[in-house]
């Protein structure tokens, strides 16, 4: 497994192993095949699992504790995230600490590597486009202002107690909250960026128009912010078919349309197309690691085998980003 340079962690293994699959919200899987499948990864080179609580209701860091119980090897690493939404400024640091208890409660640890804001950082004046998203807004989403005048001084608080080591975002807020939340004076360690040829957040987009994948994912670069790449098949948008029952009117099943192309070319590199998706994830300049989304052992094998082949040349990636139908 090629390592690669992170920010406050030193390094870590190129691929990192997502909550997703193991919480259980990527298809069925079971308690004992995920303990099964975390161990692999180790046995693979993976160094860092990258969780939350949302995952499964906790159950991605409850495998990540039985898979260990509390004797992690030194050389592994573990993030998880909280969901802030808009809370009066007073409850944030007390929300992100019971929230942050819990996890190392389950995870069996005295401290998580990196903590991330899973929240949608938008604008202080930010409406959503859809009266129908506005629901949602008060859950999903935290404002600049308290992101910068609350949320950051929080998430200091508990690195400076040892809690943490380092903190991050989610970049797939409003793109320009995003971005300049990377260029800000107190800007976070780490950031999480969508990194598929779609260029596609799917159904976690809440805001009108294109992600700004790429502009983001620059941004981090320039920023001296480490990259975590997720959403590498786009939901299995990217995948030969979906492992769970889809919204045929949502984004993710209109991106598995607009793939037809990419499984043809997988098809004509005689490549699972999810593969395919993984080393173009990792070709991509400027990602430190990028986050799987897998569920058991036998697609574990498959994307460590994606890993070990040669990154894409240009040509390739070119050729994968043509692929798509606009």
């Amino acid at each position: 497994m090629n390592q690669r340079p992170i920010n406050t962690l030193g390094t870590v293994s190129a691929l990192t192993l997502g909550g997703g699959g193991l919480g259980q919200i990527w298809g069925t899987t079971t308690r004992a095949e995920c303990v099964a499948t975390v161990h692999a990864a180790v046995e693979g080179g993976i160094t860092l699992f990258d969780l939350a609580p949302l995952y499964g209701r906790g159950e991605s860091e409850r495998v990540l504790g039985e898979a260990f119980g509390g004797a992690w090897p030194e050389a592994l690493r573990v993030t998880t995230k909280c969901q802030l939404g808009q809370r009066a400024d007073e409850a944030i640091l007390p929300r992100l600490r019971e929230n942050l208890s819990r996890s190392l409660e389950a995870l069996q640890r005295d401290h998580v590597d990196f903590y991330f804001l899973h929240s949608n950082i938008i604008p202080d004046d930010y409406t959503f486009p859809d009266p129908a998203l506005a629901a949602v807004q008060d859950r999903f989403a935290t404002r600049e202002r308290t992101y910068y005048d609350v949320v950051i001084p929080a998430f200091q608080t508990l690195q400076r107690e040892g809690l943490i080591r380092g903190w991050g975002i989610t970049g797939i807020g409003e793109p320009a909250s995003i971005l300049r939340a990377l260029a800000a004076p107190e800007r976070p360690q780490a950031v999480q960026v969508i990194t598929n040829a779609l260029g596609s957040a799917g159904d976690l987009n809440r805001f009108q128009g294109p992600a700004r994948a790429d502009d983001i994912r620059r941004a981090a670069g320039q920023a001296g912010v480490s990259v975590l790449g997720i959403r590498a098949v786009q939901g299995g948008a990217l995948t030969r078919a979906f492992d769970r029952p889809m919204d045929e009117t949502g984004q993710d099943a209109a991106d598995f349309r607009r793939a037809a192309g990419f499984r043809a070319l997988a098809d004509a590199w005689e490549m699972e197309p999810a593969d395919l998706a993984h080393r173009y994830a990792l070709s991509l300049e400027g990602v430190a690691t990028v986050v799987l989304g897998i569920k058991n052992r036998t697609e574990l094998r498959a994307a460590l085998a994606a890993e070990a082949l040669p990154p894409l040349t240009q040509e390739e990636k070119t050729l994968v980003e043509a692929s798509l139908s606009k």
